[in-house]
């Protein structure tokens, strides 16, 4: 977490923007554009969405740290959309931007090394070695155990700037039907928590968290506190804000006396601002800026100041 927690203390804002784009989203003058060039096909939408993320980077990224992509949205143009996946995380990257892909990966074995090299690390061929996609960080899913996370860990060992945030408390309703049940006095998301830190004891960096945090969402402010107390060593990635019904008071939890511990993801409140104001959307980037600007803010004034 490293990489990431100097870049929150750089622009004092823990926010991440959720590039999942939609052709709903999109406003219709790129649409048009990209389907003049390539059709109305899958080419056609990736290009809409590449254009679309790249301007919404552009605008956002002197004032957010973090972007992430979800995965499936790419995925469900087939290649061409993993592609824009691949093409949207280097320019992230271009423009100082960390990127947490959103993948939600789980699996065991050669399966899991696999997708820990894909997006966390490299792919030898031959003598030579090559970075599939390039992520810093990747959203995984732990309830397979140990052996789904190992593999994880052994790619980002000696790398302090990779990191992995594993599903806890999510955001979404049913959330509770399995993760609040509990096995003797703890519950399954209080477990979760506690493997977190295990798997990330040996790997806590300066500024008190390892590489391997965890998912707990904006809409159970009682649990994110509950487990902020409870993980010293464990960074938040808290979905739910916005969009969802989370707010600043909602995430203040997540942090600790220095400001830090999480960071606050909103996707659909951003990248619809251009709806809320109305008009044909070619101002879609800068009222993503504005509510980016005001997300930090209204959170910023409920945590404690950011000190490195």
């Amino acid at each position: 977490m490293e990489k990431l927690i100097r870049k929150i203390i750089e622009l004092q804002n823990p926010t991440v923007v959720g590039l999942d784009p939609t052709l709903d989203y999109i406003p219709a003058h790129i649409k048009e554009e990209a389907f003049a060039e390539h059709g109305k096909t899958l080419k056609g939408a990736a290009e809409a969405y590449l254009r679309y993320n790249m301007e919404i980077i552009d605008a956002i990224c002197d004032v957010v740290p973090a972007v992430k992509p979800q995965c499936a949205f790419y995925e469900l143009l087939g290649w061409r959309g993993v592609k824009c996946l691949a093409k949207t995380i280097k320019y992230a990257h271009k423009r100082g931007m960390y990127v947490i892909t959103d993948g939600k990966r789980g699996d065991i074995g050669s399966t899991m090394q696999a997708y820990a090299n894909a997006h966390l690390g490299e792919m030898a061929i031959g003598e030579e070695s090559f970075i599939p996609f390039g992520a810093d960080a990747l959203t995984v899913n732990g309830y397979l155990g140990t052996d789904g996370i190992k593999p994880l860990l052994d790619v980002m060992q000696g790398n302090p700037d990779k990191g992995i945030f594993v599903l806890a408390k999510t955001s979404n309703p049913s959330s509770g039907e399995l993760q609040d049940e509990k096995i003797g006095t703890d519950t399954v998301y209080d477990r979760m928590g506690d493997l977190c830190e295990k798997w990330g004891a040996e790997n806590i960096g300066k500024y008190g968290y390892s590489q391997v945090g965890a998912v707990v969402g904006a809409t159970y402010p009682e649990q994110l506190r509950e487990l902020r107390a409870r993980l010293s060593h464990t960074f938040f990635l808290v979905p739910g804000y916005g969009a969802q019904g989370g707010g600043g008071r909602d995430v203040a939890g997540a942090f600790d006396q220095n400001g830090l511990g999480g960071i606050v993801n909103s996707s659909r409140a951003v990248l619809t601002a251009w709806k809320k104001k109305g008009g044909d959307g070619r101002d879609f980037a800068k009222a993503a800026y504005e509510e980016a600007v005001r997300m930090r803010d209204d959170i910023l004034s409920y945590i404690p100041q950011i000190k490195g």
